[in-house]
């Protein structure tokens, strides 16, 4: 599972020129699921929950003397999820991307559609994009600051 976490003034989400999703300061999240995130039903939760876990508890945000030293909670932020199989883009041989390594999609759903209901317990202002919609991604980032959290990394 990946997390590309981008801090944020400003995000939003739009399917067909509609605006789903839209959050303040916050994050800004894409989520890739990889094919073996979802082998195994109790591990994938237990991976899920220590990555919102890692996610939610993030201090990159600039507290009164300018240190990346405050949380989401702390700044009142909001997250806005974006499912995003493409980061588990193999790009080793020829210049077409395979995608073999991310979650069938059914499996990738169930997977996000619980990412996003523990994302909400932990913070109130979650927003999300469409599971499998062609999406157009707005933000302003804040820095920037890009963080990529890897439950390969996290998880061990």
């Amino acid at each position: 599972m990946r997390f590309i976490v981008q801090r944020v003034r400003e995000a939003s989400v739009a399917v067909d020129e509609e605006v789903i999703g839209k959050i303040e300061a916050g994050f800004l999240v894409f989520v890739g699921i990889s094919a073996s995130d979802t082998m195994d039903k109790r591990r994938s939760l237990e991976i899920s929950d220590k990555m919102v876990k890692k996610l939610v508890g993030l201090r990159i945000f600039r507290d009164e003397s300018g240190k990346t030293n405050l949380d989401l909670k702390s700044v009142n932020g909001g997250i806005l999820l974006i499912s995003q199989f493409t980061l588990y883009a193999d790009c080793r041989k020829g210049n077409r991307p395979s995608f073999t390594n991310a979650a069938a999609p059914e499996a990738a759903n169930e997977l996000y559609r619980y990412i996003v209901d523990k994302c909400r317990q932990e913070i109130g202002a979650v927003e999300e994009g469409s599971f499998g919609a062609d999406m157009k991604v707005s933000l302003v980032n804040d820095g920037p600051f890009t963080v990529i959290l890897d439950s390969d990394e996290i998880c061990q």
